[in-house]
């Protein structure tokens, strides 16, 4: 007896593919599912990864900032540095 013939009574889910009432709506949610799936995955390694990355480099005026507080150099020095750099 081939599986399209053989039924159930009122459980008879018909053939494998299309059976179960679900048709093409269970096809298509079996994607959604597995794209969010998918989706959560890479948003997760990416959160997870994103405080490992190489630390930021320090800009000009950080680098003036840390020579005057180490005393490198005085505040007039520092002053004119830092007015040059901000225009």
């Amino acid at each position: 007896m081939l599986a399209d013939q053989r039924s159930d009574g009122p459980w008879d889910y018909g053939h494998m593919m299309w059976g179960g009432g679900y048709g093409m709506f269970g096809g298509l949610m079996m994607l959604v599912f597995w794209g969010l799936v998918i989706f959560l995955i890479v948003v997760a390694v990416r959160r997870f990864t994103n405080g490992n990355s190489a630390p930021k480099q320090p800009d000009a005026l950080d680098i003036l900032r840390d020579r005057f507080a180490k005393g490198e150099i005085d505040e007039e020095e520092f002053q004119k540095r830092k007015s040059t750099l901000e225009s």
